[in-house]
């Protein structure tokens, strides 16, 4: 029986959930229809860019995200420090960039005086409010509503564009996070829309490596910062490559960037068997790290959505995160023992 998305987020367990949204029946979210022969490829730069808008307004981070033709991929992060730690202002500035919000919330963004059952009221409103900007129910709902409402206003009908609510994987440990990164980022290569991941358009993988180009080209770079590997800043719209654990340790992913990118370009050799390449030596450290076998890695990065329902990771991260989520049963045990060793 499907369980409501509540029940399926835990931040105690995790911070990092894959979600996927995708269309009903024909319908088309970009690309070509070949049953009508119109194209929606347009589509495609409206939806990046609002995930991407919508990315900054809410307490979640953008990890990954991969437009296609009938569905989408984000993988989010739930950025709880920051979240608490907004003042009332930040609050309500946020909650006006999705919503009209109210008289009361008005008058506070004006500085106009409010009598004090207007405060109580104001404050209700943060504490709910502060609760929808870090929820993914919330952020998939804004999201799917405006491209729903966007494309029956193109095709000239009503009725539902999506097939369902989305479908939500929570990734308990790194190696679920960067199998399922590698999965969304290799997604138009696996449809062959794309021969390379920096061809692959309206991706995560995509965006930061043209970030990157664009920052080491800038006229002026010192010398020092032209011949580092690692661009300087990274994109503000996704969730940064932090690099390996230290102290202090800086929010993002616990991997190098420069790594992620080998590794992927790896794995995409491996997809496509009869491309010109081989294995990268480079990428083999990542691999070992992590305790996947090249054979299970490339099959995470090929079937990751239908290997996995709900929680992803390691026996060891499933047994913790079933607590957290108040689950007797351990939902993929056998897929992980065999392929997260």
């Amino acid at each position: 029986m499907p369980q409501p998305r509540k029940s399926q987020i835990a931040v105690e367990a995790t911070p990092f959930y894959h979600v996927v949204s995708r269309c009903v029946r024909h319908a088309f979210l970009c690309g070509e229809d070949k049953f009508s022969g119109r194209s929606f490829e347009h589509r495609r730069v409206f939806i990046e860019s609002e995930l991407l808008r919508l990315g900054q307004v809410f307490f979640l981070d953008i990890a990954a995200y991969a437009v296609m033709s009938n569905h989408f991929h984000i993988v989010l992060f739930i950025d709880q420090e920051a979240q608490k730690a907004a003042s009332t202002l930040d609050i309500v500035t946020r909650w006006h960039q999705l919503h009209q919000g109210n008289i009361v919330s008005e008058k506070f963004l004006n500085n106009e005086p409010l009598e004090p059952n207007e405060i109580d009221q104001l404050n209700l409103y943060i504490d709910l409010w502060r609760e929808r900007l870090s929820s993914i129910s919330w952020f998939m709902r804004v999201l799917n509503e405006k491209i729903a409402r966007m494309a029956n206003a193109e095709d000239g009908v009503t009725g539902r564009f999506w097939e369902g609510r989305f479908k939500c994987q929570a990734l308990l440990d790194e190696q679920a996070l960067l199998s399922c990164m590698a999965y969304v980022d290799l997604n138009p290569v696996r449809a062959a829309m794309a021969a390379t991941p920096e061809q692959s358009d309206h991706t995560s993988i995509q965006h930061r490596i043209r970030h990157w180009q664009q920052e080491l080209q800038k006229p002026d770079k010192s010398e020092d910062q032209s011949n580092s590997t690692e661009p300087s800043p990274q994109p503000d719209t996704l969730l940064p490559f932090a690099g390996h654990l230290r102290q202090p340790m800086p929010k993002g992913i616990v991997f190098n960037l420069v790594d992620y990118l080998q590794l992927l370009d790896w794995t995409g050799r491996q997809i496509h068997r009869d491309k010109i390449g081989a294995i990268s030596a480079d990428a083999e450290p990542i691999l070992k790290r992590l305790s996947i076998s090249p054979e299970h890695w490339i099959y995470l990065c090929t079937h990751f959505e239908s290997r996995f329902k709900g929680l992803v990771g390691c026996a060891h991260s499933l047994e913790q995160a079933c607590q957290a989520f108040g689950l007797q049963r351990r939902p993929n045990l056998a897929v992980s023992t065999a392929l997260y060793s």
